[in-house]
């Protein structure tokens, strides 16, 4: 890599207030707030909505909606093709 072309990539907190996880990876997020790590560290900390630890697909959580397959609706929408009359 070029010297003074790419930015800055440094150990960085994110953490996922709604699940209570923080998890310690490298990006170049930037922010004020800082943390102390489980190392006694110091570390730049960025609040996330969700998370693995919070998001439903993640979870086992997820809910389907679709309760009735795609071929039903249509059938009952359009109804079913007469079997007996060749097209």
């Amino acid at each position: 890599m070029q010297q003074d072309k790419h930015p800055d990539y440094h150990p960085v907190v994110f953490r996922d207030r709604a699940a209570g996880y923080a998890f310690l990876t490298r990006s170049t997020a930037q922010s004020e707030q800082t943390i102390e790590w489980d190392d006694g560290r110091s570390y730049p900390v960025i609040d996330v909505e969700i998370s693995s630890e919070s998001h439903p697909f993640y979870t086992g959580k997820a809910r389907t909606i679709d309760t009735e397959g795609r071929v039903a609706r249509f059938e009952r929408r359009y109804g079913t093709a007469d079997k007996g009359e060749p097209s």
